[in-house]
C-alpha cells in the first residue's frame, strides 16, 4: 500500500441549523427548516474526500475522550480514515446557522487547545513518507510548520477566506507549496494576491469562486506583467448542502495530482468532487450511511 497523505487540522461534531435567513443583532423568533448533527471541520472533511476516492490518509487532530468524540472517530474510522489523535479536554464542537442559499454564521461551543507538544515518532515518520502533507489552519497545525517542512515533502494548504492581512495565516502561506483559497473576502480581484505568492515561492495557488468555478495561477506560468490564470467551471448539481464543498474540491486536486494529472485535469477532477459533496448534508456521501447506522 502507498504511504498515507497526512492531514493536520481540525474534526468537529457540529448542529446544523437551516434558516429562512441568518439572524439579526435584535430580538426576534425564528422557526428552523431543518437541523442535524454530523461530522465537521475543514481536515476531516478532506481526509474524507480523499478516503472516498481511495487514497490512504493519516489524520492528526485533537479529538475529547467525550460522546462527540467517540461520535467523530467512530465515522471517521467507518469511513476509511486512519486517525493519529491527540488528548483533548472537550471536542470540538460548532453550532452552525445556514441558509439554503450558502450563508453561514459557525458558533464555536468547544475548541480544543493545542497542547504543544512535537510530533510523535510514529507521526514525524508519517509525515516523512507522505506524498504530500496537509496543514489546515489550526494552532497545532501551525506548530507543526518546521516539522513538515524539514521532510522535504510538498506542503498543502487552505487559508479559506483570507483577507489578506490577518497574521494567523501568513506561516502557512509561507511554508505551502499549493495554497488553496475562497475570494469571500480578498477584494474584487483575487489575482494581485494569488500571483504574489507565487512569485514569493508557492508552485500553485488556487481560489475557488463558488458557482463561477475555480482559478489557479502556477509557477512559470508568466505573461507579461501577468500570470495566466486556469480556469475551470462549476460543475452543474441540484445543491442539497454546500458544506464541505471546499474541501472536497481541495481532496479532488491533490488525488488527481498525485496521479500525475496536469493542473487543469486536477481542477476538473476537484470540480467532480465538489460536486459529489453538494448532493448530501454531511461532509461526503459515505456519511449517508455511516451515521444513520451509528
Amino acid at each position: 500500500m502507498s504511504a498515507s497523505i497526512v492531514i493536520s487540522g481540525p474534526a468537529a461534531w457540529n448542529r446544523i441549523v437551516y434558516l429562512e435567513h441568518l439572524p439579526e443583532p435584535v430580538p426576534h423568533m425564528q422557526f428552523a427548516l431543518d437541523d442535524y448533527e454530523t461530522i465537521g471541520g475543514t481536515s476531516a472533511g478532506k481526509a474524507l474526500g480523499l478516503a472516498g476516492l481511495g487514497r490512504p490518509v493519516l489524520l492528526h487532530t485533537l479529538i475529547g475522550d467525550d460522546v462527540e468524540g467517540r461520535r467523530v472517530q467512530g465515522a471517521l474510522e467507518a469511513s476509511g480514515v486512519a486517525l493519529s489523535s491527540l488528548a483533548a479536554a472537550r471536542t470540538e464542537s460548532h453550532l452552525n446557522l445556514m441558509t439554503r442559499q450558502g450563508e453561514r454564521v459557525s458558533l464555536y461551543l468547544s475548541a480544543p487547545a493545542d497542547p504543544g507538544t512535537p510530533p510523535s515518532a510514529e507521526l514525524a515518520q508519517a509525515m516523512a513518507d507522505a506524498p504530500a502533507i496537509v496543514l489546515d489552519l489550526s494552532e497545532r497545525s501551525r506548530g507543526l510548520i518546521d516539522a513538515a517542512r524539514a521532510t522535504g515533502r510538498p506542503i498543502w494548504t487552505d487559508i479559506h477566506d483570507y483577507d489578506g492581512s490577518a497574521d494567523f495565516h501568513r506561516p502557512f502561506i509561507d511554508a505551502a507549496d499549493w495554497i488553496f483559497m475562497n475570494a469571500d473576502r480578498i477584494g474584487d480581484d483575487p489575482r494581485p494576491f494569488m500571483e504574489q505568492c507565487v512569485r514569493d515561492g508557492a508552485s500553485v495557488v488556487v481560489c475557488t469562486l463558488g458557482a463561477q468555478g475555480a482559478i489557479a495561477v502556477a509557477r512559470g506560468d508568466r505573461d507579461g506583467e501577468r500570470m495566466p490564470l486556469t480556469e475551470v467551471a462549476a460543475v452543474p448539481v441540484e445543491v442539497l448542502d454546500t458544506n464541505g464543498a471546499g474541501d472536497a474540491f481541495m481532496a479532488g486536486v491533490l488525488d488527481a495530482h498525485l496521479g500525475g494529472a496536469a493542473l487543469g485535469e486536477a481542477l476538473e477532477a476537484g470540480a467532480r468532487h465538489a460536486a459529489s459533496v453538494l448532493t448530501t448534508r454531511h461532509l461526503h456521501p459515505v456519511l449517508d450511511e455511516v451515521l444513520a447506522v451509528a
